[in-house]
Formats: C-alpha cells, sequence, structure tokens
C-alpha cells in the first residue's frame, strides 16, 4: 500500500508521539502487511492462559520459557496467546477492574514471547461465550459493550508500551448467528479500537486483528464491515476447521485427500480472500491433531492448506493445546512431520507425502504411513504407494540410526516403496511383541518434511469385558479396559442397536461403508491409554432409544469385517 504521507512530517509525528508517551522503549512502526507475512508460520499457546478458570487449570502446566524455546527452534516466527479474563475481575460495573496479578502474568508471559524476537498476538479468547455471547436470548449488549471497553482499556494499558512485535485480536470466536449478530460483533470491534486508543502509549500504531462472526470464513464474508476511520494498522483474523467430520473424527470420518476433499478447502480460502482482496489476512486457527487423525490423510491436509494459504496470501497459525502436537512436559513433537510441514511449504514446495485410501466408497482403509503385520501370518515383501511429487528417496533410516539397504532391504519402482520379505522378517518374528516395533524416517532430496513409517505388528484388540447393563452405569462415562494388541488408538465406533437401527445420525445410510452408523469421537467415545470409552451421552442414548445396542469398537489397520474390531453391548 502506497504511502502519501511525506516522510519529514511522519518522523515529526513519530517524535511527538514519543515525547506524549509514557513508555520508557521504542516502538518500530510496522505496516499490517508486513506484520501478517512477518508472523508466518505461527504455533498458539492454547488451553494455557485461556484456560478456566485460571492457567493450569487443563492439561498443561503454566507456561515455562522451554517451551517458547522449542517453538523458536522449530521454525515459527510467531506465538498467539489467547487469553480469558473472565475468572480474573475484581471488580463490577463500571470499572470490571481486572486483576494486576493476572495482567502482570499476562505481561510476562509476552515477554517471555517477544524475547526471542517471536511475534505475538494477544486476545479475549473465551470470554466470547462466557459472558459477551451476544446471541444469547436477553443478551445485555449495554454491560457487553461496557465491560468489553473496560477489558480492553486496562489490557491496552498494561501492554501499550509493548514492541510492535506485539498485536491485539479484539476476540476470539464470537458467536453469531445472524446479521444483526454480525453486526453488533462489528460493533466491538470498533470498541475494540476506542478503548486501547484511550489507553494511549503506542496503542494508536499498533497492529491490530479484526474479526467477524464466530471467526468463519464464511460469515466473516458476509457480515465484517471494517470500523469507520480506522487508522491502526489492521489485518483480519479468521479460522478453520474444515470439513468438521474429518478435523473431529465424527461419524467414521478417518480419510482425507480426495480432489473433491482438496476443492472444498481451496474454495473456502478463495471465497474469504476474494472478499477481502486488499486486505491482510490471518488464519489465526487450524488443525488436524496427531491425537485423533491418521497420519496419511492428517499430511496430506496439512500440505495441502499450507500451499492453499501460500497460494492466497494468508498466513497460518496453527493451533495446538498441549494435546495435539507438542508434549511440553517432555519438549517433544508428537508427530515431528506435521511441524516440518507447517514450517517448511510454500507454494513451490514439493513435498514427498505417503499414499492412502481416498475414496469415501471403500470398504477398507490403506495407509502407507505404516507396515501392518498380523500375528501368525506369513511374512512376505509389503509395497507402499508413494507420493514422490518429483523428489528422490534417498535414504530409509530405522531408530537406530541404521540406514536400511537399497536393494536388500527396500526398492523403489515407480512410485512404490517395496519392502523385502527378508527385511520385514527382521522385524516380525515370533518373539516380536504386538504394538509399533520401530519408526523409520524417508529423507527426499527435496520438499519441507521428512515422514516416518511405523512399523506394526497387530492382533485383534480384547475387551475386559463385553457388555454392561446401561441403566446401571448411566451417570458418567464408562471406561472399558483393553488390551490393544497393536496401536493404542481407535479409529472409529459403529452404534446399532440390535433390532438394525443407527443409534446416532440415522443419515449417515447414506454415506460410504466406513462411516455408516458410526459415532462422534469425544461426544459418544474416547479412549486413553489403559480404556476404551463410552461417554455419558452415549449411554443416555441407549436408555432413552429403550433398545440393545452393540458397539463395535474399530481399531487400525481398518480392515473390511470384524478381524480388528472389538464389540461391546449395553443392554436395556
Amino acid at each position: 500500500m502506497q504511502n502519501l504521507f511525506p516522510a519529514a512530517a511522519f518522523a515529526a509525528l513519530l517524535q511527538a508521539v514519543y515525547a506524549q508517551s509514557p513508555c520508557s522503549g521504542t516502538f518500530t512502526p510496522i505496516t499490517a502487511e508486513d506484520f501478517v507475512t512477518s508472523l508466518h508460520p505461527g504455533w498458539n499457546l492454547g488451553n494455557t492462559l485461556d484456560a478456566i478458570p485460571d492457567e493450569g487449570s487443563w492439561n498443561n502446566a503454566p507456561v515455562e520459557e522451554g517451551t517458547l524455546d522449542i517453538i523458536k527452534e522449530s521454525g515459527f516466527k510467531s506465538v498467539r496467546l489467547p487469553v480469558t479474563w473472565t475468572h480474573h475481575f475484581t471488580g463490577s460495573s463500571p470499572d470490571w477492574t481486572v486483576d494486576p496479578t493476572w495482567l502482570q502474568r499476562v505481561s510476562d508471559v509476552v515477554d517471555m514471547i517477544t524475547s526471542r524476537d517471536l511475534y505475538t498476538i494477544v486476545d479475549v479468547h473465551h470470554d466470547s461465550w462466557e459472558w459477551a455471547d451476544v446471541t444469547v436470548a436477553g443478551a445485555n449488549l449495554t454491560m457487553i459493550e461496557e465491560k468489553f471497553y473496560r477489558l480492553w482499556y486496562q489490557i491496552g494499558t498494561k501492554l501499550g508500551c509493548k514492541s510492535s512485535l506485539v498485536a491485539f485480536e479484539s476476540i476470539n470466536e464470537p458467536p453469531a448467528n445472524t446479521a444483526e449478530d454480525g453486526a453488533e460483533i462489528n460493533k466491538l470491534n470498533s470498541i475494540f479500537l476506542r478503548a486501547i486508543a484511550d489507553a494511549g502509549s503506542f496503542n494508536s500504531q499498533r497492529v491490530v486483528n479484526l474479526v467477524g462472526g464466530g471467526q468463519d470464513s464464511i460469515k466473516t464474508s458476509q457480515w465484517f464491515e471494517a470500523p469507520a476511520n480506522i487508522t491502526n494498522p489492521w489485518a483480519i483474523q479468521f479460522h478453520y476447521y474444515s470439513p468438521y467430520d474429518f478435523i473431529f473424527s465424527a461419524w467414521g470420518k478417518t480419510i482425507w485427500g480426495s480432489d473433491s476433499d482438496k476443492d472444498l478447502l481451496t474454495t473456502d480460502f478463495e471465497l474469504i480472500r476474494n472478499n477481502f482482496t486488499d486486505v491482510p489476512l490471518i488464519l489465526g486457527e487450524y488443525d488436524a491433531s496427531s491425537a485423533n487423525t491418521e497420519p496419511a490423510a492428517r499430511w496430506k491436509y496439512f500440505d495441502h492448506l499450507q500451499h492453499v494459504a501460500a497460494q492466497f496470501g494468508i498466513s497460518t497459525i496453527m493451533w495446538d493445546n498441549g494435546a495435539d502436537h507438542l508434549d511440553r512436559t517432555i519438549g517433544e513433537w508428537r508427530d515431528p512431520t506435521t511441524p516440518q510441514l507447517v514450517t517448511g511449504t510454500t507454494e513451490e514446495t514439493a513435498n514427498s507425502l505417503p499414499d492412502c485410501t481416498e475414496d469415501a466408497a471403500a470398504t477398507e482403509q490403506s495407509s502407507s504411513a505404516y507396515l501392518f503385520h498380523r500375528v501368525g501370518t506369513q511374512v512376505a515383501s509389503q509395497t507402499l504407494p508413494y507420493l514422490f511429487n518429483g523428489n528422490s528417496l534417498v535414504s530409509l533410516t530405522d531408530s537406530t540410526g541404521t540406514v536400511l539397504q537399497s536393494g536388500s532391504d527396500y526398492s523403489v519402482s515407480g512410485q512404490n516403496i517395496i519392502f523385502s520379505a527378508t527385511y520385514l522378517s527382521t522385524k516380525y518374528t515370533a518373539s516380536t511383541a504386538v504394538g509399533v516395533i520401530d519408526t523409520l524416517t524417508l529423507e527426499f532430496n527435496g520438499g519441507a518434511a521428512s515422514p516416518s513409517i511405523e512399523i506394526v505388528q497387530w492382533n485383534t484388540p480384547v475387551l475386559s469385558s463385553t457388555s454392561a447393563v446401561a441403566s446401571n452405569i448411566a451417570g458418567g462415562d464408562y471406561d472399558i479396559p483393553i488390551t490393544w494388541n497393536g496401536l493404542s488408538t481407535l479409529a472409529a465406533v459403529k452404534a446399532l442397536t440390535t433390532s438394525g437401527v443407527y443409534l446416532f445420525d440415522d443419515w449417515t445410510q447414506w454415506l460410504g461403508p466406513l462411516q455408516q452408523a458410526r459415532a462422534t469421537y469425544n461426544s459418544h467415545w474416547n479412549w486413553n491409554e489403559e480404556n476404551v470409552i463410552l461417554t455419558a451421552a452415549a449411554i443416555d442414548a441407549v436408555v432413552a432409544a429403550g433398545q440393545t445396542t452393540v458397539f463395535t469398537f474399530e481399531f487400525y489397520p481398518r480392515v473390511n469385517g470384524t478381524l480388528n474390531t472389538a464389540e461391546f453391548t449395553l443392554t436395556v
């Protein structure tokens, strides 16, 4: 964007601002375009300062310096800092005083981030649904607006002297169902700008992120209007968790990567870019978690998303709640390939990736992120289709650092990597325990990532019990101890009554064989190291239906039939 303000006048203005500012430091002005470009790629410090009621209340310990060192070393350029303020108000209307200890803690974490030359965005997070939800019946908009102004005035006062590495984001995912809701969110954006301007310091020059309804790309495109006479450098932030069924493991959706899958993501990004052609765009949250998505499909998703974001000039900040990607306790990435793809993929990058099932009509699912072998079956060579994307395989290395020998351990033929029976026989023996035996790392002569292949021996998992009376266990989640016998993760869960009725979502009959009658992760089922879990909602559904129901737990590999499943019956 052309700067029409004379340089001498601009310098004089800055000197005047500095002279009036209470800040001891300096502020180097930055355009929104440069800020947004410089923060890519970014990482979310999720489920931490945004936890309810306080930092450390959820699944993460308080922020430590070492976590931010890992983020920096991994190639990320920014950290989005979600903050929930609801439980830190010490006063009520009209002042809505925020606990100064909490303000100081936020300030200290901001300093941890920026001391590493990482950009950061500070927001108002779960407040959006705890007290600032404009969609609830009888919402007191006067109170919301007053409280929102006072909150941002105090944030702006506390953080106003921070450097230009720090941006503010008005509010996270504010609910909006109608055009009227969208107009109220636009008003909150204006109140936010007025509050930080009134707070003074460097805030009049600070980059700000404005949002639309829900920070949804479609609602933002429909209802967002920029505040009148805005003077701050500004960008729009939106979030993207689509397709819902793949990202959140709903209805048995464990595959992704077809042309239609890719076209949908591309179209969604193109829509918001076409609606805001001259505005810097930040994808502030997106995810496909290593906790509940299959690796090959997940890597295809991240690869395509980064390419499309680059195509449309959208900077990205990956969501991480502490259970998704970085294990903050031990300081290791649960899936190292994902951050490699996120930090290294540009529009021109050609990544080599494992192939996997993409056909929604398939009856079983393949993945070249694994070499599977069932206990008791003959060891044979295995062919893994691979998406080389113009690159060549340079080496394969096991977890001990031993380099596999091309020609004897494996060979490459066309778009396939073939592992010899001789090599696999050294892994799958009569004494080999079930589970992940080894992890191979692939190096290519191009691309951003070094994907892995897990060598897995499996057998049918065994539940410690196979039935219960629904009414006897209602009222909470129900843990069923399991012997995993392979990968310690669930792929999907089918729920059929003994009369053949789908317990949930009968419309799934129109989906493919791997999705029909399947329930939804977290809502109906879950797992941990020792158990598969039926949620209270699933048990209540059986009681409400009044029909005995068979839950079929499905595992990887998702093979045709019942070979890798375990059944549990809830009787009524």
